[in-house]
């Protein structure tokens, strides 16, 4: 089987590779003149170097494939229209030039939960709920979504929905444990807040399920842990993991939105797409951020492996280990 891999050198689409490759897949990464290639360095990947706007390109690219992992997306932009290009015109790019690839067993899309927004009460969200989103960003991957959707009498499509990603590589939870180290844990989530998280070993199950079973076909999975946490929780296997005593920050909100406010203005007049903004504000304060995985075990027999507890301790090793902490 020969699967071509978007987003391979990022967090999420390196550990696909490793495992499709573990599976004994052939793989085949698309990846930018610019790309750092660190993850896919030494092993035994067909890279090739092209955008996800070049037709031609894609068509070469696609042509002789069995799966596409379309992986690779935007999740930081200056303007809607930056998610928009990074996330939908990428998107039909791949879908159009998918299209002459008579071969194709399936497409996965990567999407997130913020396609469909936060819960509107204490209730995970499932597959039937209506597409909500509050950000730029779960906006474009709601038109992704609809894109790749309306493909699916032409050609056979999934669309994966993870919420929050942790693990080896991650840079975002990496942001969280330099602060621990340096003995603070800042606090800027609701303590009702609920949500849910996926290691990033078993949201690559799901890919590969979800890309190999048939009934998967023209559906949408919601792709995640076994349990929904509170933040403490959260904070507390964090703890666990770095074995740290640390003073606790809590933030108040009109500290976080008026600091995300500055940060954006002073990264809009440099023409960058600020890491701290008012969407990323409003995405995190959210109270409901949790999903329900019952459709992915019934229909995939999706099952996660690795515990809150043991994903935190994992990651913290890695950190340790590569010397990033």
């Amino acid at each position: 089987m020969k699967a071509l891999v978007t987003g391979g050198t990022g967090f999420i689409g390196s550990h696909l590779v490793d495992e499709l490759l573990r599976r004994g897949y052939d793989i085949r990464c698309i990846v930018r003149d610019t790309s750092n290639l660190k993850w896919l360095d030494g092993k035994n990947v067909e890279i090739l170097k092209g955008s996800l706007f070049d037709t031609d390109f894609l068509k070469k690219a696609i042509k002789d494939v069995d799966y596409v992992y379309h992986i690779a997306g935007v999740t930081k932009g200056k303007n809607y229209q930056d998610y928009y290009r990074g996330n939908v015109e990428t998107t039909r790019n791949l879908l159009n030039a998918s299209l002459e690839n008579q071969r194709l067993k399936k497409f996965i899309l990567a999407s997130s939960l913020a396609a469909v927004g936060p819960g509107d009460d204490a209730i995970p969200v499932d597959e039937t709920r209506e597409y909500k989103p509050i950000t730029s960003y779960g906006k474009s991957k709601a038109e992704a979504e609809k894109l790749a959707l309306s493909f699916k009498d032409k050609l056979p499509i999934t669309i994966v929905r993870p919420p929050s990603v942790y693990g080896p590589r991650d840079t975002y939870t990496f942001e969280l444990f330099k602060y621990v180290k340096f003995g603070f844990l800042p606090g800027v989530l609701p303590d009702e807040q609920i949500l849910s998280l996926v290691y990033v070993s078993d949201l690559v199950d799901g890919f590969i399920l979800a890309g190999e079973s048939d009934e998967a076909t023209g559906k949408v999975y919601f792709i995640s842990d076994e349990r929904i946490y509170t933040w403490k929780e959260i904070e507390t296997a964090v703890l666990k993991a770095i074995d740290k005593k640390v003073i606790r920050l809590k933030i108040p909100p009109m500290i976080l939105y008026s600091v995300s406010f500055v940060s954006e203005l002073v990264f809009k007049l440099q023409g960058k797409a600020s890491p701290l903004n008012l969407e990323k504000i409003k995405d995190i304060r959210q109270k409901n951020w949790a999903c329900s995985i019952e459709k992915a075990k019934k229909e995939l027999g999706y099952k996660p492996k690795v515990s809150l507890e043991d994903g935190m301790r994992l990651t913290i090793n890695w950190y340790v280990e590569n010397k990033w902490l």
